[in-house]
């Protein structure tokens, strides 16, 4: 098949299908191409091996959201396929910044399983070596950008974009960590505030803004206040998409959402916890103190029996009404210069999503 054969089959594939081929390609770049010193092949081989257990999986919505975001921001006639590439890759790079984030946070939480396997630092052999991984995970980043963009004039921006979220990141799981240390419990800690401090420096900034923001970057939008417009718009989803996830981790079914909650036990600062604080009465929050963070059936079941009883299931799908109506607000005031679509499309994701 000839250089043009290739570039119609590409043509005809969808972003999901290229998004995984370009995966195979970037960790023959990661781990076979770039450096070349063959005293290094130990740790090449570690890296992919690296690479391959924590980047795929999950919904891979973040990295598919650079070229689904290029392509609602440029005309097709303007995106060839090398452009194409690109926002692939830079998503990939989201991906891998979530890897290293996840592969040490579950780390500090002690998690055992995360998207359905055993996390990568209680696989047999590995154990805190994972801490270096995630280092490599980070690392990788920012190989993979000067190889693929270092010549194009957005390079500087992605480079400031991905080590700004980055530190953004680590503070907001700086403040998770000290709000909700385990075995100490201190409901005083759980307020609204500090609730929505940690989701929009832990979670919205790398899951919403970082995506969008790299495209419009690709798309030549680097203008300060279209990139403060669309900040607007995503940390609201953002704080939602936090909340749904709080949400589900209680209500959620484990068959749809593949996976079994543990914020209570895990003594986290979730928004039912946060906002039964708030409509709870004394005798409650006595009863909550004694039984939040603990591990048995019985302390759980009570929780939940406590929530059912303050009505938080119709008290969230009020909030959730009314964030979609901000939301619907926000984008009106605020994309004014940007198509609504990047940002409808995100809202179709997420709003009523139930996994």
């Amino acid at each position: 098949m000839g250089e043009n054969g290739t570039q119609c089959k590409k043509a005809l594939q969808s972003d999901p299908q290229l998004f995984e081929v370009q995966f195979e390609e970037l960790v023959s770049d990661l781990t076979e191409r770039d450096l070349s010193d063959p005293v290094l092949t130990d740790a090449l081989n570690r890296l992919k091996e690296v690479l391959l257990y924590n980047a795929p999986g999950g919904k891979r919505n973040r990295g598919l959201s650079v070229i689904g975001s290029l392509r609602e921001l440029v005309p097709p006639a303007q995106l060839p396929q090398d452009t194409v590439q690109r926002a692939l890759l830079v998503g990939w790079c989201i991906e891998l910044l979530q890897a290293f984030f996840l592969v040490a946070d579950d780390i500090m939480d002690a998690s055992v399983t995360r998207r359905g396997q055993p996390c990568w630092y209680k696989k047999d052999g590995i154990g805190l070596d994972a801490v270096n991984d995630a280092f490599l995970l980070e690392g990788s980043i920012y190989r993979l950008l000067r190889k693929y963009c270092r010549d194009q004039p957005y390079y500087v921006h992605l480079l400031e974009l991905f080590t700004e979220t980055s530190f953004q990141t680590e503070l907001g799981q700086a403040l998770d960590l000290m709000t909700a240390p385990p075995g100490h419990i201190d409901l005083n800690r759980f307020t609204i505030q500090r609730y929505k401090a940690i989701v929009k420096y832990k979670t919205a900034f790398y899951s919403f803004y970082l995506p969008v923001a790299a495209a419009m970057y690709m798309a030549g939008i680097e203008s300060e206040v279209e990139h403060n417009n669309a900040k607007h718009i995503l940390l609201e989803m953002g704080e939602f998409f936090q909340i749904q996830d709080d949400y589900l981790d209680c209500y959620g079914d484990p068959a749809v959402t593949g996976k079994i909650g543990t914020d209570i036990q895990d003594n986290k600062c979730s928004w039912l916890v946060v906002t039964a604080l708030e409509v709870m009465t004394h005798a409650q929050r006595a009863e909550l103190e004694a039984c939040y963070g603990r591990h048995d059936d019985a302390s759980v079941e009570k929780v939940k029996a406590l929530y059912h009883t303050l009505q938080m299931p119709a008290l969230y799908h009020k909030y959730e009404d009314q964030s979609y109506q901000r939301l619907q607000k926000l984008i009106a005031c605020h994309a004014q210069n940007l198509p609504h679509s990047v940002f409808l499309n995100f809202a179709k994701k997420i709003y009523k999503r139930n996994k």
